[in-house]
């Protein structure tokens, strides 16, 4: 049970750094290489692209501290 764990927060932090770094910031990051957050992008602005990267962010952090609560327990 643990090492399936432990190989689960490894694939969610990989995915988590993913996402972060998806983000845009001060200079886009790498959210701009990929068109995201665009004002003229044909995915209606960037918004509704922009809410659904936030929501699988904090849902992906919230799985990584509840697994890593479970890890510690174990």
């Amino acid at each position: 049970m643990e090492l399936i764990l432990s190989i689960l927060q490894v694939f969610i932090s990989i995915v988590l750094i993913f996402l972060v770094l998806l983000h845009s910031g001060k200079d886009s990051g790498l959210s701009g290489a990929f068109g995201i957050g665009q004002a003229g992008s044909s995915l209606g602005g960037g918004s509704l692209v922009e809410r659904n990267l936030d929501r699988w962010t904090i849902f992906f952090a919230v799985v990584f501290a509840l697994n890593t609560i479970v890890l510690l327990k174990l």
